[in-house]
């Protein structure tokens, strides 16, 4: 029996969609209910729903044999996990963001709020500059509206609550998708059985970023809009 721990939300919906055409069905999954954990016995695979930054600490810690994390909470807690397959979906990036036209003073203390403490110090570790992190837990925009923060440093998807904001990205840290990652024991008792399904998720990877590609030059020509980023 492979443990899947799928992050709560749409993109465990997502995932869940991938795993299902892959030949990892479920039907109870789908049923409108209340319950965290669906099992089918015949395709030896069990599915619990948790917290999206939980999923780490669930494979980490073996209650997971396998789990789908996005890459911004591998980098901000660093588990102890194979990472095996991203699955280019949930994409966005980490970047840095300030007031329209700020300007930096390389000679001072950079005063740089997240909730992402980890990946900004790792950042500005590697620019050689000295900063003060303020953690925060939300309304990550807030801080440079009022004085806290000279940038901010979060995920950013569209774009347009930076826009609202009249903040714009300065900086882009890293780009952001979900990851398929694995326990380290459990891959290495598990080995076949968790191959066989990251060989599977990778074969409609492929075929999805297929059909992306095949539509790119079609909205170009059309004049489609860009996809950015969401915040």
């Amino acid at each position: 029996m492979i443990n899947v721990a799928l992050p709560k939300g749409r993109l465990g919906k997502k995932v869940y969609d991938m795993f299902e055409k892959a030949g990892y069905e479920c039907p109870a999954i789908r049923e409108d209910n209340r319950r965290l954990i669906f099992e089918n016995e015949e395709k030896g695979i069990r599915y619990f729903w948790v917290k999206p930054t939980d999923v780490t600490i669930y494979v980490e810690r073996g209650a997971a044999d396998i789990g789908i994390a996005g890459k911004d909470i591998i980098l901000e807690y660093e588990p102890d996990v194979f990472e095996l397959l991203d699955l280019n979906m949930g994409k966005c990036r980490m970047a840095v963001a300030a007031l329209k036209g700020y300007h930096d003073n390389p000679e001072r203390t950079l005063r740089v709020a997240s909730k992402f403490p980890n990946i900004a110090s790792n950042y500005y570790a590697g620019e050689n500059r000295d900063i003060d992190i303020i953690k925060l837990h939300g309304s990550i925009e807030l801080a440079p509206l009022v004085g806290l923060s000279d940038v901010i440093v979060d995920i950013v998807e569209t774009g347009k609550t930076l826009k609202e904001n009249n903040l714009e990205v300065i900086e882009t840290v890293v780009p952001i998708s979900a990851r398929l990652i694995a326990n380290k024991a459990s891959f290495r008792f598990k080995t076949r059985e968790i191959e066989e399904i990251r060989d599977a998720l990778a074969e409609d990877v492929t075929k999805e970023t297929l059909k992306e590609t095949k539509k790119t030059p079609e909205a170009g020509k059309a004049g489609g809009e860009q996809k950015g980023d969401r915040r």
